[in-house]
C-alpha cells in the first residue's frame, strides 16, 4: 500500500511538476529518481533521510556523479 502511494506521487511529480522546473540535478539517477528508488527499497523513513541528504548534496556548480541507491542484500 506505501509503495503504490509512492508510486503515485512520484508520477505526480514527474508529470505536473516537474516539466516546469528547470533540469540542473548534476547526479546520475537524478535527485527525484534516487528518492524513488530510496523509497521502493528502504521505505518511507529511510528513504525520506536518504532523499534529503541527496537533495542537499546536490549542487549545480559540481561536476556530473554517479551515486545509485545501496541496494539491500537479501539474505
Amino acid at each position: 500500500m506505501k509503495n503504490r502511494i509512492i508510486k503515485l506521487l512520484w508520477k505526480f511529480y514527474k508529470l505536473s511538476i516537474s516539466p516546469y522546473l528547470p533540469s540542473q540535478c548534476r547526479y546520475y539517477p537524478t535527485c527525484s529518481e534516487y528518492s524513488y528508488q530510496a523509497f521502493c527499497e528502504f521505505g518511507i523513513i529511510k528513504g525520506m533521510y536518504m532523499s534529503l541528504v541527496r537533495v542537499i548534496k546536490c549542487r549545480p556548480s559540481s561536476k556530473v556523479i554517479f551515486d545509485p541507491v545501496k541496494i539491500q542484500e537479501k539474505n
